[in-house]
């Protein structure tokens, strides 16, 4: 798939920002007045950002709330409307953390929750699809839930539980990698089962498709070199997962706990460019740019 950069942002930082509502609903940091106010001014402006440059993808954003209307069969207007019942609760749970001292429990619970449901529809609309092996599995909302938590934790200063938490998502990452490059050809999609005419011998494109590019093309059919795909998932795990642990285990420090996130965050956007980059649409094997073999 070609990697678009608002959707790289957006699924990066949104969900760090309701990866950091969940530990606030959880109450982790218990905080209150003026540093309360400071922690939901950040998960804030990461959920809001994110979800803000995901409408620049669209091809007529100005239709975005036509998305809400299909909550029963599409998992897009089930995150729309996790997202903006989550922002919500938490809104009203961060007001009586910042104005009157007070942790409304049962409401930080609800907003977890519904945090937690966000990330999970958010990758449910890739998962879905089974036009791309490599997305259909549940280790993608596993890859999503596990980077988010983690996330969330080091952002709420909860140094313990990222630590261990970014290696359940090093793990996690390591297994969508290794499961994702045999997908395409696990899936026994090839131009026979495409086009239903292997029962009557081998089929083979006579002449390719198209003699230019077209929507297609520009939007399912990415291919990244391996070499280059093996270096960048190199950096994505080092930056994501090893050189946040490294820092989180050196005596604390603002300044080392702040470029714990910056790592964390640019491994996350690295990460994210190889889902998207390394998504093997079948349409692919159609124009020729595929191949189902491992």
């Amino acid at each position: 798939m070609h990697p678009a950069p608002s959707v790289i942002v957006f699924s990066s930082l949104s969900g760090l920002g309701f990866g950091l509502l969940i530990w606030l609903g959880l109450g982790l940091p218990a905080v209150t007045g003026g540093v309360a106010f400071v922690f939901f001014a950040l998960a804030y402006a990461l959920a809001v950002g994110g979800l803000v440059s995901s409408t620049f993808h669209l091809g007529h954003p100005e239709r975005a709330l036509k998305a809400f209307t299909q909550w029963r069969s599409s998992w897009l207007s089930r995150e729309g409307w996790c997202a903006v019942l989550a922002l919500l609760v938490m809104a009203l749970y961060g007001a009586g953390l910042v104005f009157v001292g007070e942790r409304w429990v049962i409401l930080g619970w609800l907003g977890a929750l519904l945090s937690l449901a966000t990330v999970f529809t958010t990758a449910m609309i890739y998962t879905q699809l089974r036009a791309v092996p490599r997305w259909h599995s549940p280790l993608t909302p596993l890859y999503y839930l596990s980077l988010s938590i983690a996330g969330g934790a080091l952002l709420a200063g909860q140094v313990t539980w990222a630590i261990w938490l970014l290696l359940v998502a090093g793990l996690v990452q390591l297994a969508t990698w290794a499961r994702g490059d045999g997908a395409l050809a696990a899936s026994g999609t090839d131009m026979a089962s495409a086009t239903r005419l292997g029962s009557i011998g081998k089929v083979r494109a006579f002449e390719p498709p198209h003699t230019g590019t077209n929507y297609l093309l520009r939007e399912f059919v990415f291919q990244i070199g391996r070499k280059h795909a093996l270096k960048l998932r190199v950096i994505a795990l080092v930056l994501m997962v090893i050189l946040p642990i490294l820092l989180l285990l050196l005596p604390f420090g603002h300044w080392l706990a702040a470029l714990a996130v910056v790592s964390h965050l640019a491994g996350v956007l690295t990460s994210r460019w190889l889902f998207f980059a390394e998504a093997e649409h079948v349409v692919g094997l159609y124009y020729g740019q595929r191949t189902a073999r491992t």
